[in-house]
């Protein structure tokens, strides 16, 4: 499937739903292709903006999805609007319910130890066919045992949540490792193994999970300060 863009402050986001995203990777998937997936908010492509490294994994991306209201609000009074938010949860539970269908192998990587193990047995829980390629916490000083267990498993799909940057610059360092859709999830783990809750449908459905997030944590302020500060920047270069 071929996707339009949409610039939003030097990145091209796919002009896409999330149900035809996902058709696309379940193509990419039974063709056992390479792919890197971008789940971006306007805080990381601020931070991007300022990181040019950062910036340029970003962009050598294979897809770049909008994971964030802010983003998409950005192009709703350009030439190309994007349709809808990709969550990169959403995705998660998709591709989860996916590689059930297919009894695929995937790798899960990121969050603290006990959570990891409560995401694990919560896989073979609900998705009894999934194979489990191999987990690991995101507290690690040697990556070399996470990459020997990948090349010796191959999985098709890599789960990275770690958290941006760090996320996206292991998934570029090492996506040769496996033919897989390496893609980054942030805290998907925390949210799947109910450490962290998720917006009510409500406030989902309204474009207000950040606002939900800053009520429920105020300490979140510090971050969420960018979203106007990046609006402004957006809405600026699409008047030039």
């Amino acid at each position: 499937m071929k996707f339009s863009t949409a610039n939003v402050l030097g990145f091209n986001f796919l002009q896409t739903t999330k149900a035809q995203f996902l058709e696309q990777l379940h193509t990419d998937l039974a063709a056992h292709q390479n792919r890197f997936v971008v789940t971006a908010n306007p805080e990381i492509i601020m931070y991007a903006k300022k990181h040019p490294a950062y910036a340029e994994i970003i962009r050598q991306a294979d897809y770049l999805v909008a994971d964030g209201i802010g983003v998409v609000k950005a192009t709703q009074h350009t030439a190309h609007p994007l349709p809808e938010r990709v969550t990169g949860y959403e995705l998660f539970e998709e591709l989860l319910r996916w590689g059930d269908a297919h009894h695929s192998r995937i790798y899960f990587l990121g969050s603290k130890p006990a959570v990891i193990a409560q995401v694990i047995a919560k896989v073979n829980r609900q998705y009894p066919h999934v194979e489990v390629a191999g987990h690991h916490d995101g507290y690690f000083t040697d990556f070399a045992p996470i990459q020997t267990e990948i090349e010796q498993t191959q999985p098709e799909i890599v789960f990275v949540a770690t958290g941006f940057p760090k996320q996206e610059e292991l998934i570029q360092k090492y996506r040769h490792l496996s033919p897989a859709i390496w893609m980054g999830i942030g805290g998907s783990f925390d949210v799947f193994a109910g450490e962290v809750k998720r917006a009510p449908e409500f406030w989902q459905k309204h474009n207000l999970e950040w606002l939900y997030r800053l009520i429920s944590d105020p300490r979140r302020i510090k971050r969420q300060i960018v979203l106007p500060i990046f609006m402004v920047k957006a809405w600026w270069a699409n008047r030039k």
